[in-house]
């Protein structure tokens, strides 16, 4: 009778896999993700039809695969008709659906299920919910695009109090007069998968079994895990570890693996329950700035020596997403402008919207250039980059059918300070109107480009482990988790730690006197013309400054009136965000003659003119002063962290100007153009 009773005892296994690929990723990783992990994957678990998985495919990379390889898209698609796999759906492009309006949360569900029903013959009950971000307002708009279920973690159970031990079902969630049921992911499986060996990983599914046939083992986590990690494509194909789970889980008759709507269909709720908004743990330690990072992480640190954390943790918790606009002003600019994009476009009539303009506004909503943490893509450049490319191109669009005005003024970011925004059809600058009269973006709708798309170096709380011992961790017969080790790619030195003093943003202006830097104060007498005026510190002389679109060209202008000759020289720092940033693409030039890369330092005195080359870009700079100053320039480098370590980007050329003053009494104008190469 004890025999029979443990052969009674079962666990439906519920195995979903997410992929995803930023929107604007290079097409060279693409390749190698599938190469490594999407492609090896499907083919293994094509050969197992009793294995039943779901699997969530973000819309642009499954765009991607259903054109760039579509033999494993047929495996896919085979696997779906002989009811082995389970499709999940999502928003289009990957967006956190908390942080975009309503109406695009349905549409960016809407547009993948139908999109997935139409390619692959299955309209999903189930969705990714993207980054686990959990905010009750998305209830509607999943409910309403006939989503079923989504998983979370079991962490955000517990954080609403619940047991670890009851979470082997689903449970409803409710706002406003729709439900929807939420799947509790396992963190122990998350951490096993596929970092422990197979067999071990069996063993304790099979200690998960219970009388009650509706217990159910939650899996749902990225694929990348399976093939893309470090030393995992080895660990899951060539030393077969992929092939060892799945036949050790179809050998086991305490096991069954299930699709969730089968799951779904057999089991009932185990009742009604309110999460608090919160991600996974990693997230909420990631989205804290520094101090309040420091400070978190010593508390876990703390709560772990007294063994105390697998008590405590859903109670020492860390930040919510949306912390990351608080954080990086880059992210919440990017996201405010999205924001008032996505007014314009369903502000228009429908006979004046178009799908591009749609298409556009989805691929801005794109989550990956918004937050920073292990994971994550603000500080990438070339994901802001395809953010910054959608939102310009959607602009110039709106503005086909709904004008605007040469000159606006509004706090866009909600940082308390108006921007003037001046704009002429070909050229957009947005000017903070918070003292310093900065151009924090600038945008050429020629060549879909913002060139004030830099990112602004700031503590963060990755940075005290960088010349830390590194950690040793307890791996048994497996493999590292990324999560739990952190290396180097880059030599990282004290100086490339250095937080910045001001926003990098476009003509900086400060006076240099006697080793003084002393930033500049502007003030306008007409706020929505781009004239203002600084007085000079300890001085009876007043600097003006004024900007000017003309075609394709901005031009900057200052002129001090003072009587007398006065000490000091204005400097100007103008940051550049350049595609091509410091690769092989992108190179300073005069004449016929190159200077060298934008990577590269480069000093000249007497200067007046210089080209920008960017072939990534397809056009050129051509930035000229129409009085000699002294130039010097060097790449604008962050340190960020990412599952291949720490590592060193380039945001940005940093650009000094500086004149004396005999030539501002005469005036002096900067002028940047802006070239499409033929």
């Amino acid at each position: 009778m004890e025999q029979e009773s443990k052969v009674a005892k079962t666990v439906a296994l519920l195995l979903g896999v997410h992929a995803h690929q930023p929107v604007g990723n290079f097409e060279s990783v693409l390749e190698d993700a599938h190469a490594r992990c999407y492609g090896p994957f499907l083919r293994v678990m094509h050969e197992y039809p009793a294995f039943h998985f779901a699997i969530h495919i973000s819309g642009w990379l499954l765009e991607y695969m259903l054109e760039h390889f579509p033999e494993d898209m047929e495996l896919l698609r085979e696997m779906v008709r002989r009811g082995q796999a389970e499709l999940f759906g999502a928003g289009f492009t990957e967006p956190v659906l908390a942080s975009i309006p309503a109406k695009d949360r349905l549409g960016q569900i809407n547009t993948l299920s139908s999109f997935i029903q139409q390619k692959l013959g299955e309209t999903p009950q189930g969705a990714w919910l993207t980054e686990r971000v959990w905010e009750s307002s998305v209830v509607p708009s999943l409910a309403d695009a006939g989503i079923q279920y989504v998983t979370v973690d079991d962490y955000h159970f517990m954080c609403a109090g619940k047991d670890g031990k009851s979470l082997d079902g689903f449970y409803t969630a409710e706002e406003d007069g729709r439900q929807v049921d939420l799947f509790p992911i396992s963190e122990a499986l998350r951490y096993r998968l596929p970092f422990s060996p197979a067999d071990e990983v069996v063993a304790y599914l099979e200690s998960l079994a219970q009388d009650n046939t509706q217990a159910a083992a939650v899996y749902f986590d990225d694929i990348e895990k399976f093939g893309i990690w470090p030393e995992t494509y080895h660990w899951v194909y060539e030393k077969g570890w992929l092939r060892q789970f799945v036949e050790g889980v179809l050998n086991s008759e305490i096991i069954k693996p299930m699709k969730y709507s089968d799951y779904h269909k057999q089991a009932r709720t185990k009742g009604v329950v309110y999460l608090p908004t919160t991600s996974y743990i990693e997230m909420n330690e990631w989205t804290l700035p520094v101090p309040a990072a420091h400070h978190y992480a010593d508390l876990v640190a703390q709560e772990r020596q007294h063994q105390r954390y697998d008590v405590t943790k859903p109670f020492v918790r860390g930040g919510i997403w949306r912390n990351f606009m608080m954080r990086y002003p880059e992210s919440n600019w990017m996201h405010k402008r999205m924001l008032a994009l996505s007014k314009r476009y369903h502000g228009l009539k429908p006979t004046q919207q178009t799908a591009e303009m749609l298409r556009l506004l989805y691929e801005a909503q794109a989550n990956d250039a918004y937050w920073h943490g292990l994971f994550g893509g603000l500080y990438l450049p070339h994901l802001r980059r395809a953010v910054y490319h959608a939102l310009i191109r959607l602009e110039r669009l709106l503005d086909k059918v709904d004008k605007r005005p040469a000159a606006q003024v509004l706090d866009l970011d909600l940082d308390g300070h108006d921007e003037l925004f001046i704009q002429n059809g070909l050229l957009q600058a947005a000017v903070k109107l918070d003292g310093t009269a900065a151009i924090v973006e600038l945008d050429s709708y020629l060549l879909n480009q913002n060139f004030g798309d830099t990112l602004t170096r700031q503590a963060e709380h990755y940075h005290r482990k960088i010349h830390a011992a590194p950690e040793h961790h307890h791996q048994s017969d497996g493999i590292a988790n990324p999560h739990e080790q952190m290396g180097s790619k880059h030599e990282i030195l004290p100086g490339d730690l250095e937080v910045d003093g001001h926003r990098k943003a476009m003509f900086h202006d400060s006076w240099l006197d006697h080793g003084a830097n002393i930033s500049l104060q502007y003030h306008q007498d007409d706020a929505l013309k781009a004239e203002f005026n600084a007085a000079l510190p300890g001085m009876n002389a007043v600097l003006g400054k004024q900007y000017k679109l003309e075609e394709n060209t901005l031009k900057v202008s200052y002129k001090l009136l003072s009587t007398n000759k006065l000490p000091g020289r204005l400097r100007v720092e103008i940051n550049l965000a350049m595609p091509s940033c410091d690769g092989p693409a992108g190179r300073f030039s005069q004449g016929d003659h190159i200077l060298g890369g934008f990577g590269q330092p480069l000093s000249m005195d007497e200067w007046q003119e210089l080209f920008l080359d960017d072939d990534v870009l397809g056009g050129t700079l051509a930035l000229q002063s129409s009085s000699p100053a002294s130039y010097f320039s060097y790449p604008h480098f962050s340190v960020s962290q990412s599952e291949a370590g720490f590592e060193k980007i380039m945001q940005a050329v940093t650009i000094i100007l500086e004149w004396p003053c005999e030539a501002l009494v005469s005036g002096v104008e900067v002028s940047i153009k802006f070239i499409k190469n033929k």
